[in-house]
Parts: C-alpha cells; structure tokens; sequence
C-alpha cells in the first residue's frame, strides 16, 4: 500500500471520529441560509470575491482546500485594527500576542500549537511571512498594519508549500502594491494615553515601466502606567518604521520588485504585575492596584531594531508557466531588561540582548493549465541566532551568566499538484523534503556580584561552569506530505477533506543548565503533527452570504516542552530544559462567515473550539532526577476551549457620504498561561466590546473614524512569569492586555 493511500485512509478514519462535531456545522449553516431566505432580496448586492494565495498561487477563498481566513485593509481600517495581534479577536482558534515581558516580540498559537518562549534559537510554531518571506525570529514581529493589501491566516499545518515551523500555521502579510498613477494618503490617529500617530504612503511611475513607493509611521503613546520608583512611562508605545519599494517591469513578461524595511521600537521595557506581596530581598513589595504600574528598580532600557531587504524576480514564460525568484536578508536585534520581582531591589533581575540574521532563497515553478494547477520550488536559508542574559539572585550576591548562538542551514524541495477527475471533483497531492543541520554553542557559568562580565562587571567572581559546549552539530531531515480531495456539488458550495503533516525544527537550548540537566548538550528532537480536516466552504442568499466550516483532527507527536525551575542546590539558581515530552490529541471545529443583509447592514462571525489533551506527559523531575509521566496534571497553554466573536455593520447615507457603525463582541474561554496550572496567572473567560464610527465623503477622497477598543476596560491576563519562593523574590507575574482605548483616525488620498 503506497504512503499516500494509507495517509488517505487514516483521514477518513479520524474523520469518522468526529463526524459528530461535523454536524453541529451543518446545523449551524442552516441557520444563516434560512435567515437569507427571508432577507430582502431586490437590490441587495452580492459581496465581493475574496482572493488568497494560500497555496502559492492566486486562488478564490471557497475553492483552497485549506482553512483560510482573509482581512483585507479595508476591513482591518474599518475595525481600527493597529497590529497583528488585533487578528486574535476575529480568527477562529488562534491567539496572537505580545510576549511576556517585551513591547514587540510576538507570541502566536493556531489550533494550540505554537510557542510561548522567545528565546533566541527557539523555533516558533506558527509561520510569519512578508510578502512570501519568511521571518525567521519573533522578536519585532509584532507587525504594525499600514500600508497593506491583505492579511491571511491559514490554519493547520503548512508543511507542504510553507515547511519548518508552520506546524500550527502560517500567517501572511500581504504590503500594498505600486499602481501604475502617483498617489500619496496622509493618516493621523490621536487617542488616549496621549496616543499620536502619523502613517505615510506614496508611489509615483518614474517611466511607462518603472516605479517607486515609500511608507512611514511613527507610533507614539504615553503608557498605560507608571513605573512609580523612575517615573518612566509603561506599557507606552515609541515605534518607527519604513518600508521603499520599486517595481520594474521592461516587458509584459517580466517583472521585478525590490523592497526594503526597517523598524525601530524604543518602547520602555515592561515589567509584570506582581499577583502575590514579595518575600525575601522583595519583602515589602506589595500587591499595586493599577495592573499596569510598576516598581521595577532595573530601568526601563530597551532598543529593538530590525531591517531587511528582498527582491521578487517574476518571469511569465506563458500563459501557463510563471518562473519566480524570492531572494531576502533580515537582521535584527534586541536590547533590554526585565525585573522578574518587580520592585527596586535586584531580587531577580534579567538584563539581556539577542542578535539574529537570516538569508533565503526560493526558487517556485508555478503551472496553469485548464485541468491541472502546480506550483513547486527549491528552498534555502541560512541563519544564526545568538544572544545573552544575565540572572541576577541579590539575595545570595549570584549572578547566572548565560550566552550562546544557534546556527541554521535549511534546505528544502517541494511540490503540489491540483487537478480536475471530473467536473465536481479535483485532488491535490502535495510534499516536501526539508534538511536542517544546526549547530549550537552555549555557555552557563556562576558568578559572585549582581553582574557577570558579560554585562560589564570585570570584578565579578567566577564560580560554578553550569554549561558549556561548543559547534555541537545535528541534523534533522522530514517529508510532510500533504493530500487533499474537493467535491463541488454547486457553484456555490465546495467541501474537501484533507490529511497534511508537518514539523517544528529540533535544535539546542541556549539556557540549558548542563549541571541539572546533563542531556541539554544532546539537544532536542524535531516535533510532528499530522493533521486530517474535513471542510466545507459556500455562499447562500444569490451570493449575499460566504461562510467556511472544518472539523480537524490532529496528532502531536514527540512536543518540544520547555520547562524552568527554581532549584536550591549546591546553589540557587534557575534551570530550564527541553524536551520531546509530550504526545497529544488535538480535536476541535471552526465556523466562521458574513451576511449582507441589506445594503447598509452585514454581520459577520467566527467561532472555534478546541478539545487538546496530552496523552503522555513525560518530563524531567528535578527532584528525584528522573523522568515522570504527568500527562494528567497538564493541559494545553493558551488554548481556550471556545472563543468566537459577533460583529456587525450598519451604514447610512449622510451629509454626501456613508456613516457606518461597527460594534462587535468577543469572548474567549478561560486557559492557562502554563501547562502546569497556577490558579494566581491562569486567565478565566472574558468578553470585550469594541466601536468604531466612520463617515467617507462619496468621493471617497478622505475619511475619520472613532474605534473604541475593550469599552468595558476589562483585565485579562496575556502571559506570566511564576517563581515562587523567597529565594527569588516570590516571583508570581502577570502581563495584561491593553485597556480602554478611544482613538480618532482621519485619513486623505491626494491622488
């Protein structure tokens, strides 16, 4: 029996399993058509066609075999969407966050699959591309949204067309092409906390066949708190970025863009909320009742910079050959510092700083015939990731220095092939061979004082070597394939049932303790999940309607699990490992859609839920020395059984032009920030309310909107820090998302 037959078979098998969840679906989609039979009908327009490029070439949302959800800038300006993180409220099963302790470091999961830990050498789970780029590192990745065209997120594994680390999914950020007139938009936004933003955009043709373009930002606002010891702002925003871009195209056959980015985020560092009065050196640092305050004594330093370049070759050879060349460099670093204990004694202080740089390289195929549909390449990156920290413990006078790099040779080929059996059926078949060799280098030492060398402290005294390897190499090689089958029934209505696999990179732990921990020095193993979806995509109401609904059944296998822990002997310190502990079961459904109701009246709404448990949970117990399977006290972080928003939005012609008003709800389930549960951090369930008014002349020359954001200024918890114990400050620290905001927006086109 060839792989894929029985990849085909275990599909249906698992889809069997849940066939149950998939008729909840229907039921669900009955309701929106049997609304639509009774809604106006004359004079209603259809909504528009959206176009994705989830499988590397432009297709209609309803006919990828893949679950999609598409935002193009219209819809994000029209929610007063400001970053990636806004993407969490309106997208089934997904969180999207900024990571604990930073300002721009992105923490994403899809289907409870991700990675909370930004550590420099860390693989995160989800895929983020820039125009077809992959960006390697977390860090500054918490995009602004400006000046762009679309954003997809796709969800499930993306290992075919997309490769390592798109294990949860992948999210595609799609920046607004040159037109072929000169056109420059002016934006302001003022809002609370003295927020001031000033976004540019423009492009001009210098010839018939060659233009340039150029956006700016600047993002300024006061925080959300204080930090009552400095008096610096925190949680404020101070961020610029650019992006130039210039497109040549000498024949219709061929064309070229160069662009270039950079960002510059010199936001204070955050500091947590301390959830518990402090002890040891801490003692006396009480619970503040602003969560958004601080007491952090180690400063508010940190300076993140990113920047890159990346040239699309695009060659039509016909009308049924496209050759395209992606060539990108990315760089990136970060300087900053966070005080675990939250008060002015160095209890357990954290300066730090990472360095990344990357360069890939990818060639595609793509092919258009009338029956069959391909797209295949060649992939190559190379990568290095490098970095320290200092972990100060005042109260023993020790500082734990740690420093280390991560290289990365990747290399990959792949294919996917998409083709008509009949008139309602067609079937993708789909794989890719990817070899990663990394090689890692990390070094762990004690120190006496409250700085090591590392961070300028030449009198520190040198003690106990916790860790230190150099050039350990590993490689690691995986085919994930991936095949689908549609069934077109009507114009109208599409449903496919796919099976696709694919894997996160194993690599070294640059804060393995090798004295607690010796296998640290072996690295750790790639992680695998293979997923079988069962979908169904349609319009109903003469194209008034669009709706996507998939029930998905997922198998994680050897899960990468970092654990810290605080230990006592010969010495304080804290320790972290990795390991492939876990194995799990991952069941959930997604549904998700909009209805036009009438001319000035659409609603929209998206729903999922996510049944994740670990069949085994196999860990390294610190006390004993031994391994433990604890698979019955662990559970999923950031994974939230169910979560769904309800929007709508209802225009009316005034004073020449359109108001509309867009209200919406979200509610997310309770989750823990943890796999071990910690009752002080874990996040109960909460709803928020979000507005915006706008008014568009007819000309549509220019417009202001009102977005109010969390209306009811709800406190929810978006990660944590947990080290209990006078020894470390009695560490139990909350990070919260934003408050109530209100921000005025005014926009105008001088095209």
């Amino acid at each position: 029996m060839t792989p894929v037959s029985i990849a085909v078979r275990r599909a249906i098998a698992a889809n069997l399993q849940v066939a149950g969840l998939f008729s909840v679906l229907f039921a669900g989609i009955a309701a929106p058509q049997a609304l639509a039979q009774n809604a106006p009908q004359a004079g209603t327009p259809a909504l528009e066609e959206v176009t994705v490029t989830a499988r590397r070439r432009e297709e209609s949302l309803q006919d990828v075999p893949v679950a999609v959800t598409a935002f193009s800038a219209d819809r994000l300006a029209q929610i007063g969407a400001g970053d990636l993180t806004a993407l969490q409220q309106t997208t089934p099963n997904m969180t999207m966050q900024v990571a604990r302790g930073s300002n721009s470091t992105l923490i994403a999961f899809i289907r409870g699959i991700g990675q909370q830990d930004p550590l420099w050498g860390f693989e995160p789970g989800v895929g983020l591309y820039v125009d077809d780029v992959y960006v390697a590192r977390p860090q500054g990745a918490v995009l602004d949204i400006f000046d762009i065209q679309r954003i997809e997120v796709l969800r499930g594994p993306q290992g075919t067309l997309y490769g390592r680390n798109t294990i949860g999914g992948a999210v595609k950020y799609v920046t607004r092409k040159l037109g072929s007139e000169p056109a420059l938009t002016a934006k302001v936004n003022l809002g609370s906390f003295s927020q001031r933003d000033v976004i540019l955009s423009g492009s001009t043709p210098v010839t018939d066949n060659f233009s340039v373009g150029a956006a700016a930002a600047m993002y300024r606002r006061d925080g959300y708190g204080k930090n009552l010891v400095t008096g610096a702002e925190h949680y404020n925003k101070d961020v610029d970025a650019f992006r130039i871009s210039a497109e040549y195209k000498p024949t219709d056959a061929l064309f070229f863009r160069l662009s270039g980015d950079y960002v510059k985020d010199d936001s204070n560092a955050r500091h947590g909320h301390r959830e518990v009065i402090g002890s040891g050196l801490a003692t006396g640092e009480q619970v503040l009742s602003n969560v958004y305050d601080t007491r952090a004594g180690i400063g508010s330093a940190n300076d993140v910079k990113n920047k890159g370049a990346s040239l699309l070759v695009q060659w039509d050879a016909s009308d049924q050959y496209t050759f395209k060349s992606i060539s990108a460099w990315r760089q990136g670093s970060t300087d900053g510092v966070i005080d675990f204990d939250s008060g002015p004694t160095p209890a357990l202080d954290v300066p730090a700083y990472y360095r990344d740089r990357q360069f890939t390289q990818e060639l595609q195929l793509v092919y258009n015939g009338e029956r069959i549909q391909a797209v295949g390449g060649v992939f190559y990156m190379t990568a290095a990731a490098s970095g320290a920290f200092d972990t100060v413990l005042g109260i023993a006078n020790l500082d734990i220095a740690t420093a280390g790099e991560v290289k990365t040779d990747s290399v990959a080929a792949f294919a996917d092939v998409s083709f008509k059996l009949a008139d309602q059926w067609s079937m993708s078949v789909g794989g890719r061979y990817t070899q990663d060799k990394k090689t890692g280098y990390v070094y762990r030492q004690n120190f006496t004082g409250l700085r090591s060398p590392l961070f300028g402290n030449a009198a520190a005294i040198p003690g106990l070597v916790r860790t230190n390897y150099a050039n350990k190499e590993r490689t690691f090689s995986e085919f994930t394939p991936r095949v689908s089958l549609s069934w077109e029934p009507s114009d109208s209505l599409t449903t496919y049932l796919s099976w696709g696999r694919g894997f996160k990179s194993g690599g070294f732990d640059m804060r393995g303790d090798a004295f607690i921990y010796p296998q640290t020095v072996n690295g750790y193993n790639p992680e695998t999940v293979s997923t079988t979806e069962l979908g169904l995509k349609g319009s109903f109401a003469e194209g008034r309607g669009h709706f996507a609904a998939a029930v998905f059944d997922s198998r994680y296998k050897d899960q990468q699990i970092t654990s810290q822990i605080a230990v006592l002997v010969p010495a304080p310190a804290i320790a972290s490992f990795v390991d492939n502990a876990a194995s799990s079961t991952i069941r959930g459904l997604e549904f998700e859609g909009s209805l036009k109701i009438a001319d000035h009246l659409s609603v929209n709404f998206q729903a999922g839920y996510i049944d994740a448990k670990f069949n085994e949970f196999v860990t390294f117990d610190a006390t004993t020395g031994t391994r433990r399977n604890l698979a019955d006290q662990r559970a999923f972080q950031n994974t939230p059984k169910w979560a769904g928003s309800l929007g709508m939005t209802l225009g009316a012609p005034v004073g020449g032009g359109e108001l509309s008003f867009t209200p919406s709800m979200t509610y997310r389930g309770a989750f823990q920030l943890f796999e071990t549960a910690i009752p002080l951090l874990d996040q109960g369930a909460y709803r928020l309310f979000d507005a915006s008014l706008a008014w568009a002349p007819a000309s549509d020359k220019w417009n202001v909107a009102l977005h109010g954001h969390n209306l009811l200024n709800e406190r929810y918890r978006i990660g944590g820090y947990n080290f209990p114990g006078a020894t470390f400050g009695n560490v139990v620290n909350g990070f919260y998302g934003p408050p109530r905001t209100v921000t005025l927006s005014a926009s105008y086109k001088f095209n």
